[in-house]
C-alpha cells in the first residue's frame, strides 16, 4: 500500500496504490494528516481496501500533491552523503 494525494477540480484528495493500481479514497478520508495517523487511519484504510468497491483512478492528466499534510516533524534515515557515512564509520553506499 502506498499513500498519495492528487489534485482534482483544484482540490487535493487522498489516494492509495495497491499492487500497482491507484484508487481514490477521498470519500473515505479527508486528509493524510496527524489526526489520520493518530487515530489508526492506516488500519481504517486497510479495511476500506479489503471491502473492495474502489474504482481505479483515470491517470490521464493527474497531478500529484504532497502526500502528508502539515507534518510536525520529518525523520530522515540513511547515509545520504559521503561525509555522513564517514562520520558514522560506515561504507559509502553505491547509490542514494
Amino acid at each position: 500500500m502506498k499513500l498519495f494525494k492528487f489534485i482534482q477540480n483544484g482540490k487535493a484528495k487522498c489516494g492509495v496504490e495497491v499492487n500497482g493500481t491507484k484508487y481514490s479514497v477521498a470519500k473515505h478520508f479527508k486528509d493524510y494528516d496527524e489526526k489520520f495517523f493518530e487515530t489508526d487511519g492506516i488500519s481504517q484504510l486497510n479495511e476500506v481496501i479489503l471491502r473492495g468497491g474502489l474504482t481505479p483512478l483515470n491517470l490521464k492528466n493527474i497531478k500529484y500533491a504532497a502526500p502528508i499534510a502539515r507534518p510536525s516533524k520529518i525523520v530522515c534515515i540513511g547515509l545520504n552523503y559521503a561525509k555522513h557515512a564517514a562520520e558514522s564509520g560506515m561504507a559509502i553506499p553505491p547509490e542514494p
